[in-house]
């Protein structure tokens, strides 16, 4: 088909012309052994049953489609919150690339990340030579103040000493011996993304504080009055980071945010290119060492950070992603019990404007059905909110969630009337969750981009959350903790309902008889 420079077609036109329809239909004739469609949808209609619902619960040795990514992504995630810090993956190029390509397509900025370009040689020989070339590839060519390595497979299959190795590369002079190295091993087939953040967080707290890699001396604790704050893996750590740090300035509170991503994803387009851009400076990563406490939002994403910060000796408070007003509650309270700062005027004010809110739109939520699907923390943090709406959670599935997450959730639905009929899922996938979403149907589901599948199959409304967020743009810039936060998430999840009972009303002469202006 011959295009024009005046006329180019999208894929959404393009594919539909008959060149390429006569061609995807030969394929599907010639190459795909394929079935006739009564048959595939004699199959597609057992797939909705229950009886099909008990098989798919049943399977243990395969996964279809989880609701979580592999731990280098998450050690990415965490490795660019620090000054002019550059993410070193200790494998394949092609791993990498994913990681660049997700987190790019996701915040719609550039996500600067190396490898050490492992492949066949490497994965019999081991890859102490890529290290070598790898590290001094990258201080040579981006000059970063850090260097934060972390592993895929293919390293961890083999065993390379990521500590062994970095040592072998500052004899080789690849980097000064002095320079900061920090490392952590990040074997993608076991855990998630979360687990990645926080074996990167617990290298870099190790590193600065315990001199673990000889590059720094350990510290000694010398207790002030700051405090430090983790987010956790969070894709709307751009707003969120940033009303964290309003709240905090509007309580004079001294505070180091570790790991600080924020502007690093959202840099300004000014001209000038930033690699690197923000970021906990060096400095005040071995100074957190000091602080009277740190507070995590997000749990169990953070779970050996924190672990490994309360062995230092300051107190630890950990959050579900604080979304609703009784988890934004718990947490003003926590940091105001903790620096002895009083909640100011204007965060009241936002807490009763919250509560107004809810009450001018809480009758269009009332009794609607929620499923909620994602990381841990996120799903406990929305269906807390839910049930404060009068709405039911009724499916709230983490595949990569545990025995205790799955235990404190149904806590959480044990304590309102509105969580009686509703059940949490630890360790199930999507496919599990599009089972439950025919036998048990709800009103809306609440995930990442990809229940846009869920949403086409099963008919079930998507409203996006999470990461990643793809087929949106610039949900990330939005925060959704704190009563603020809460009100943008209020603001999402009414627009949806509206945006169906639209739908349900708007053929002239026929459906429309509640086609309403006013709601």
């Amino acid at each position: 088909m011959t295009e024009t420079a005046e006329k180019i077609r999208d894929h959404f036109d393009l594919f539909h012309q008959p060149e390429y329809a006569d061609m995807m239909d030969n394929k599907r004739k010639q190459f795909e052994n394929s079935v006739g469609e009564a048959e595939v949808a004699r199959v597609s209609d057992w797939t909705k049953t229950k009886e099909y619902q008990e098989k798919n619960f049943a399977r243990e040795a395969l996964v279809i489609n989880p609701a979580k990514a592999c731990q280098p992504l998450g050690a990415v995630f965490a490795a660019v919150g620090f000054e002019k810090t550059l993410p070193f993956v200790h494998g394949s190029q092609g791993c990498v690339a994913y990681y660049r390509s997700h987190f790019s397509r996701h915040f719609k900025e550039p996500t600067s990340c190396v490898s050490s370009s492992m492949t066949e040689d490497a994965a019999v020989f081991g890859g102490l030579n890529n290290m070598i070339d790898g590290l001094a590839n990258a201080y040579a060519l981006y000059k970063p103040k850090m260097i934060a390595v972390s592993t895929t497979c293919m390293a961890e299959v083999i065993g390379d000493d990521l500590n062994a190795f970095i040592k072998n590369a500052k004899e080789k002079g690849s980097v000064p011996q002095d320079f900061d190295v920090t490392y952590a091993h990040t074997p993608a087939f076991v855990g998630s993304h979360t687990t990645g953040y926080d074996n990167v967080m617990k290298g870099i707290v190790e590193h600065f504080w315990d001199g673990k890699s000889g590059t720094v001396e350990k510290l000694e604790r010398k207790p002030n009055e700051s405090i430090n704050f983790l987010g956790g893996f969070d894709g709307n750590t751009v707003g969120n980071i940033r009303e964290i740090k309003r709240i905090f300035d509007l309580m004079g509170i001294d505070y180091t945010i570790f790991g600080d991503n924020s502007d690093v994803w959202d840099t300004p387009a000014d001209g000038e290119f930033r690699m690197y851009d923000g970021g906990t400076t060096l400095e005040e990563a071995a100074n957190a060492i000091h602080a009277k406490a740190t507070i995590s939002m997000q749990e169990f994403c953070t779970e050996k950070t924190l672990a490994t910060i309360e062995a230092h000796g300051q107190e630890v408070v950990a959050f579900n992603s604080p979304i609703g007003i009784s988890g934004t509650d718990r947490f003003l309270q926590a940091v105001s019990r903790i620096t002895g700062k009083a909640i100011p005027e204007a965060l009241t004010k936002e807490r009763g404007r919250l509560v107004d809110a809810i009450g001018d739109s809480s009758a269009h939520i009332h009794g609607k059905k929620f499923a909620i699907y994602g990381d841990p923390d996120l799903c406990y943090g929305v269906a807390e909110f839910i049930l404060e709406l009068g709405g039911e959670p009724t499916h709230i599935l983490a595949t990569n969630g545990n025995k205790s997450w799955e235990a404190k959730v149904q806590a959480l639905l044990d304590s309102s009337p509105f969580g009686k009929n509703c059940k949490v899922y630890a360790g199930k996938d999507l496919w599990h969750l599009r089972s439950l979403l025919f036998t048990e149907p709800v009103d809306f589901l609440i995930g990442n981009t990809y229940g846009k599948y869920l949403e086409r199959d099963t008919g079930t409304p998507l409203i996006r959350m999470g990461f990643p967020v793809f087929d949106r743009h610039h949900h990330h810039r939005s925060p959704i903790w704190g009563y603020q936060g809460t009100m943008n998430v209020l603001v999402k999840i009414l627009d949806k309902i509206f945006d169906e009972m639209d739908k349900a009303t708007n053929i002239a002469g026929k459906t429309d008889l509640s086609f309403d202006i006013i709601r």
